[in-house]
This record gives structure tokens, C-alpha cells and sequence, in this order.
């Protein structure tokens, strides 16, 4: 039996692609843990919005792309055991982290998805109300132009959550987009929603864009 020297690292991997595969699982973990602390100190009060937001949407766009790399890694010898998704890497490794894992399906900051910066002074609210109405009429074409895919779509709809919140866009409709976000989250970029998903997207859309519009008017 070979002598251990007990100064010497352990490894769990003797060719490259095996530690990188490694340091993507150790990298999304951390990102993982990353996010989850800033959700409580968001939500404690012990970070401001104006910190928060970017902070948060860099976290999002770091787990998110190395997620898709530790989710495509295949099974092999010296490789991390297959994970499926999210959820499953969390299981695997045992993280028990609620904030961070809806902030992950939902994929936009909490203060976009709860509408927490509205605009406040004139000029701000004029730019506001046009940017929603512009984001609004892109979303809707998009629809009707029979764009499907999640790459298409999500970017869109993000858009929109994040000028509709500065415009102080809330209610019923509101929900119904963060909802329709969050379904277009958990697909894979290529993936396209169904024609009925399609279609009540829309309704949903357009009756979120008309309540948004008489609430503008009675304002």
C-alpha cells in the first residue's frame, strides 16, 4: 500500500476537463450561497436598493450561465455525478437556500419583480410611461410575429417587468406577467411554449397593458 502524505491536496481529478467540471460545481455553489445572503440582507433591510439591483442581476447572469455548463457536463470517471437542473444540484449537494432558489426562477431582482423603485419626479414618470408603453407594444408584436422560443420571449418580458415596475405598473396584471416570467425562466433557451400558451400569453399581455393604460388615465 502506497504511503499518504498528509501535506499533500487531496484531488478529486487528474485531467483537465475533470477540474473544470469540478470548479464549475464549486463556482455555482458559491454563486448560490452569494445570492442567498443578499436576498436575507435585501429583505432585512441591510442592503439598499441602489446596490441591490445590480448586484443581484449579476449574481443572476453568473448562476444562470454556469448552471447551463454544469447541467450539459455528461456522467464519466472523475466527473461530478449528473445534477438534471437547479434543484436537483441543490439536493445533491445539500443547500437549503429558499431565497436563493426563487430569485433563480423568477430571474429578475426582487425590486423589479415587486415593484419597489417606481419613479417619482415628472420627468421620470413621463420617460417611464413611455418606455412601458414601448416595451408593452414590442412584447405584443413579438407574440403576434409568432416568436416562441424562451431565448426570444424572456428577454422581452424582462424588458417590460423592469420599465412596467419604474412606471409603478401593479395589480392583478402585474402578477400575471411575473407569472408568465417565470415559466419562460425554467425553459431551456431553445425551447418554444405552445401555441395556447402563446395566445393566453397575449390575452394576459393585452389586458395588463389595458388596465395599466385606464389607471394612467384616471391618474
Amino acid at each position: 500500500m502506497a504511503d499518504i502524505n498528509p501535506y499533500e491536496e487531496a484531488r478529486l481529478h487528474t485531467r483537465p476537463f475533470a477540474r473544470e467540471a469540478w470548479e464549475n460545481s464549486g463556482t455555482l455553489f458559491a454563486l448560490l450561497v452569494s445570492l442567498e445572503f443578499l436576498e436575507r440582507a435585501y429583505v432585512r433591510g441591510g442592503v439598499p436598493e441602489a446596490e441591490y439591483t445590480p448586484a443581484c442581476t449579476r449574481l443572476l447572469a453568473q448562476a444562470k450561465t454556469v448552471l447551463k455548463l454544469v447541467v450539459e457536463e455528461t456522467a464519466g470517471p472523475e466527473l461530478p455525478p449528473p445534477v438534471g437542473g437547479l434543484e436537483g444540484f441543490m439536493k445533491r449537494y445539500k443547500m437549503h437556500h429558499p431565497a436563493a432558489l426563487h430569485r433563480i426562477s423568477v430571474g429578475i431582482p426582487a425590486t423589479l419583480e415587486h415593484n419597489s423603485h417606481a419613479a417619482t419626479s415628472g420627468n421620470e414618470r413621463a420617460q417611464s410611461v413611455a418606455e412601458t408603453t414601448q416595451a408593452f407594444i414590442t412584447f405584443m408584436d413579438a407574440l403576434k410575429l409568432k416568436l416562441r422560443a424562451k431565448d426570444q420571449l424572456h428577454p422581452l418580458l424582462g424588458d417590460l417587468m423592469g420599465a412596467y415596475g419604474k412606471a409603478g405598473g401593479a395589480g392583478e396584471g402585474r402578477g400575471k406577467l411575473v407569472g408568465w416570467l417565470i415559466k419562460l425562466n425554467q425553459l431551456a433557451a431553445a425551447d418554444e411554449i405552445n401555441e395556447e400558451d402563446a395566445r393566453q400569453m397575449l390575452f394576459d399581455v393585452e389586458a395588463a397593458y389595458s388596465a395599466w393604460f385606464a389607471s394612467l388615465q384616471r391618474g
